[in-house]
């Protein structure tokens, strides 16, 4: 590691702990981040204030969460991992739904299987950062694992093993069956890749799906929308038809300074053929395609409820829950809430695929890895230490952890979460979830076509964290708030900001 390289960690390290002590305001730390060439893009980045709708464990005790371990790979398990027996693995991670998951089952399962110890601290993503930091730094190898969030991939790139290298070279630690394949190539690209390098696995994937009410469809012979004109005439017919009755059209995350306001827009503004940045590296949003996308965002703000600029993500998903909206485009993980015992629209909801963009804007149009789509996505990886001092062992619960049975039940006991894998679409376990109630799976098919079809990504560089915080969120805060003349005005204000920031980055 280079003296430079040292130094940058030092920093990086310094800085989140500063935070995690609350030292220094977050407006800071973002910034100090894009200095060092760190950002945050996942959804669930909970010292950001994004914590995600996670409704903790469900279908625990039951058939769909019970272990189905083909007999190759309990045998594998034992003889192989039985090598290990006594070793003690850990790794750090934000509080997501594999994570918590692996943590509950890993005991009895892996560790039962192996004799291999597991050891998973859950804490907010600041800490993370900066206990992995301080662990590559010094290559201590205090923690065998990674969890990577993938705006990261450069920054922890050289310190980690690529997973697919070390399966094909090191064949006795090589779990049977694991299947490469079944993990979606835009899946791969989006998150775990960084110069060609395969970081780490795919282990979460929050994303953008269409969710409405069947009930009021059908009450006024509404069909699926499938365009965006559609989307937003059905939300005007509903809003029209139902507003008396206390249910809006839609709804949303828009409030001021929130990343969730800068989540919404992106989705309105890649529907419309725009990007955050173009192929200059320099801040679009205000072109004419960009404006279409918010001027289309602002019509939606029109019919819903007025408390909507006040919500982030927890907001927009009560008010459908609590029966005041009636269709959303957001995170498929609202989905399962609104199944929840305490949703008043319980087996009303049905998820869609989004409607097809007005128009597209290619990633070579777009800048620093943009992937200009409506499917807006966050999502992380889990990586293997290059400085681990028990990386045999390690590697082998990385493989369980990541494999199909495993992360099939990640879906079932995570409260109705995200597959990472193409099986585990298909899985009996999750098929036999996708009825209503806690927990459902009923959206999953939306889901597995959004990876693969529109899935969505934000800027992959390190001053993005503080532009989608605090330039973007704030900016069109106030825009919603009436206190800029127009759009035009609005996207000016932002790209006089967002191009000053992005500037180191873009001659790198």
């Amino acid at each position: 590691m280079s003296l430079r390289d040292y130094d940058r960690k030092t920093f990086i390290a310094d800085t989140a702990r500063a935070f995690t002590e609350r030292r220094i305001s977050k407006r800071e730390f973002l910034r100090k981040m894009s200095l060092a060439g760190i950002g945050f893009s996942g959804f669930a980045t909970t010292f950001l204030g994004r914590g995600r709708p996670f409704g903790g464990l469900t279908h625990v005790g039951t058939e769909l969460s019970a272990a189905e371990t083909p007999d190759d790979v309990k045998n594998w398990l034992k003889t192989v991992g039985g090598k290990f027996k006594g070793t003690t693995i850990r790794f750090t991670s934000e509080a997501t739904p594999p994570t918590i998951v692996a943590n509950q089952i890993a005991k009895e399962e892996f560790t039962a299987l192996t004799g291999i110890n597991v050891e998973i601290e859950i804490v907010p993503l600041e800490q993370v950062l900066q206990k992995a930091t301080l662990d590559v730094q010094g290559q201590l190898g205090t923690y065998d694992l990674y969890y990577l969030d993938q705006s990261w991939m450069a920054t922890f790139a050289q310190d980690t093993i690529d997973p697919l290298e070390k399966y094909k070279s090191d064949k006795e630690l090589a779990m049977p069956g694991f299947d490469w394949d079944d993990f979606s190539k835009p899946l791969v690209d989006g998150i775990s890749m960084y110069n060609g390098k395969m970081v780490g696995i795919p282990f979460d994937i929050p994303i953008f799906i269409l969710m409405y009410r069947k009930d009021l469809f059908d009450k006024h012979g509404i069909e699926v929308p499938t365009t965006m004109d559609e989307y937003m005439a059905a939300v005007k017919t509903i809003d029209e038809a139902e507003r008396g009755n206390g249910i809006y059209g839609t709804t949303g995350q828009l409030k001021s300074g929130h990343y969730s306001l800068n989540c919404d827009w992106t989705a309105w503004l890649w529907a419309h053929g725009g990007s955050i940045f173009d192929k200059n590296m320099m801040f679009s949003g205000g072109d004419a395609d960009g404006i279409a996308g918010l001027e289309y965002m602002l019509e939606l703000v029109k019919h819903m409820p007025p408390a909507a600029k006040t919500w982030t993500w927890d907001g927009e998903g009560q008010s459908v829950s609590q029966g005041t909206a009636a269709m959303l485009i957001s995170w498929g993980e609202f989905f399962p809430g609104f199944d929840g015992k305490d949703s008043k629209v319980v087996g009303k909801m049905e998820a869609a695929i989004p409607p097809k963009e007005k128009k597209l804007r290619s990633p070579a149009e777009a800048g620093f890895g943009e992937i200009p789509h409506i499917g807006h996505q966050g999502g992380s990886a889990l990586a293997l230490s290059a400085y681990s001092k028990n990386q045999d062992a390690a590697w082998i619960f990385m493989q369980w952890v990541c494999s199909k049975d495993v992360m099939a039940r990640v879906s079932t006991l995570g409260g109705g979460a995200s597959p990472m894998r193409i099986s585990a679409f298909k899985d009996p376990r999750v098929l036999a979830a996708a009825k209503v109630g806690p927990g459902t799976t009923r959206h999953f098919p939306a889901i597995e076509w959004t990876i693969n079809n529109a899935m969505g990504s934000e800027p992959d560089m390190p001053a993005w964290a503080e532009i989608s915080n605090n330039v973007i969120p704030v900016e069109l805060g106030k825009l919603l708030a009436g206190q800029y003349q127009s759009p035009e005005a609005c996207m000016a204000a932002i790209k006089a900001k967002a191009d000053e920031l992005a500037a180191p980055f873009r001659k790198a």
